[in-house]
């Protein structure tokens, strides 16, 4: 399923024919790279389309659902918007992240070598030298990748009012809106070790040697940052995607700010952690640069003293000793929730997200999957949370901040929410996340028939369908 997906982004630009094919096989396989279509710059090849629409199926039949529309054509018209999106992101000198590419593509390369048993067997596979093959693999990227940052160019600004929320859920179909899942409201009471002054000594003195190590010529800045740096970025040797200053956190945006090409800045701590920045370059407002991300680690007894006084605690609030609400007040060490009887929201993604008009989007339901490192809410929660009753308390439990921070917490079940249709009184951020994509689609759209008028589009007569969902590409 992985190797499928990936392919979707890695379609063979021309298939290259084994000296020992037969006559017939070769022209059979002309016949499958022929020309398709062309858009702007960009030409479509048959076998692109035919392993785009064997993807699309696979993918359709793992998820156990089909469409009605032919694959073949549907992948030829995913191909003609991903071309138009690509020409026009050159057009409009739209900027993507080469190093994650290049990082993608060497992930990607590592497996299939591994698959094949090595790369000559690979070479021989593929009917091409390895290195063709990298390039290959990385115009493919590379054009999804700008296809991909067009399009979130031109929905990015795309808002919504809660009077146009309110105006698609009076004119959607009502067995339109979806079922919301059985959702948790939870409280949690949370404590970092006491030794984190310690930890955190101990990682400054980490970075500080490593800093000193580069700015000796010792080892070089990506190096350090593959080995040792938390960060996702360190696949890429800590690069991150140019950008203005404005796209990080503050302490880390001035720290940026003030270095030189080259320069390797102090210890920056931010509520991920501790960095050390190097900046490659700055062209206009955008800064390009290198970081290593550490964290505070601890030894067992560091990590179970906190864990101790949370089971100490839970005690106390089970025999009706201490309610869990002054507990939390008293000891939670979670500034977002202690004040509120330790109940537990999505206040920390929207903080991460850069989202502070909180109130309105503010969320304390959380669906099952909801839980899991990329929703924000820990999958220990939900581990956790199933054991208890309403009303019941866990025992202490090793876990994780949304930043990576390890921690104890105790959480305790308050509200199990049965599974219901969305209503606008009860579901309002999901309604909104709805109302915004329709409006963001109609905004795509637009500019969509847009540029298909404007842009040089040619399909092969033999593949101009009527069954493509916008007609305007047969002009």
């Amino acid at each position: 399923m992985i190797r499928k997906i990936l392919l979707m982004a890695a379609f063979a630009a021309a298939a290259v024919v084994s000296p020992l094919t037969s006559q017939a096989q070769e022209r059979r396989q002309v016949m499958l790279d022929k020309v398709v279509a062309v858009v702007g710059g960009s030409s479509i090849l048959h076998s692109e389309i035919t392993e785009y629409a064997e993807a699309l199926v696979d993918q359709r039949r793992q998820m156990g659902y089909t469409s009605d529309r032919d694959p073949m054509n549907e992948a030829l018209e995913a191909l003609l918007e991903q071309k138009l999106l690509y020409n026009q992101a050159l057009i409009d000198s739209v900027e993507i992240n080469s190093a994650e590419i290049a990082g993608r593509i060497e992930e990607y390369l590592q497996m299939l070598i591994t698959e094949a048993g090595g790369i000559a067997e690979l070479e021989a596979k593929e009917h091409m030298p390895v290195f063709t093959y990298r390039e290959l693999l990385r115009n493919r990227y590379e054009e999804q990748a700008y296809a991909q940052a067009m399009r979130s160019t031109i929905v990015s600004k795309v808002t919504i009012v809660p009077g146009e929320v309110e105006q698609f859920y009076e004119r959607i179909d009502k067995d339109s809106l979806p079922i919301i899942g059985e959702q948790y409201v939870y409280a949690h009471i949370t404590k970092f070790p006491a030794s984190l002054k310690d930890a955190q000594r101990r990682t400054k003195e980490r970075l500080l040697d490593m800093r000193e190590r580069v700015i000796k010529g010792e080892t070089k800045f990506s190096v350090l940052a593959r080995m040792y740096s938390l960060d996702g970025s360190a696949i890429h040797g800590g690069e991150m995607e140019p950008g203005p200053s404005s796209m990080y956190v503050r302490p880390f945006a001035e720290a940026l700010e003030k270095l030189k090409p080259g320069q390797v800045s102090e210890i920056v701590e931010t509520e991920f952690g501790f960095h050390i920045i190097e900046l490659i370059d700055k062209k206009g407002n955008n800064y390009h640069c290198r970081h290593i991300l550490l964290r505070p680690s601890f030894t067992r007894e560091e990590l179970m003293q906190p864990a101790h006084e949370l089971d100490s605690i839970a005690h106390l609030i089970r025999v009706d000793s201490l309610t869990f609400e002054d507990a939390a007040l008293r000891f939670s060490d979670d500034a977002s929730s202690r004040h509120n009887g330790g109940i537990v929201s999505n206040h920390d993604v929207l903080a991460r997200q850069g989202v502070y008009d909180g109130a309105r989007l503010t969320a304390t339901r959380f669906l099952k999957e909801d839980f899991g490192q990329m929703q924000g809410k820990s999958l220990d929660d939900y581990s956790a949370l199933m054991r208890l009753k309403v009303g019941e308390v866990s025992n202490s439990f090793q876990t994780t901040d949304l930043n990576g921070n390890q921690l104890s917490k105790i959480v305790k079940l308050v509200q199990v929410i049965p599974p219901h249709t969305a209503s606008l009184t009860e579901d309002y951020i999901r309604i909104e996340e709805m109302a915004l994509t329709e409006k963001q689609n109609n905004v795509y759209r637009k500019w969509l028939h847009d540029k298909v008028d404007g842009m040089y589009i040619y399909i092969d007569p033999a593949y101009r369908s009527n069954d493509f969902e916008y007609d305007g590409w047969i002009k």
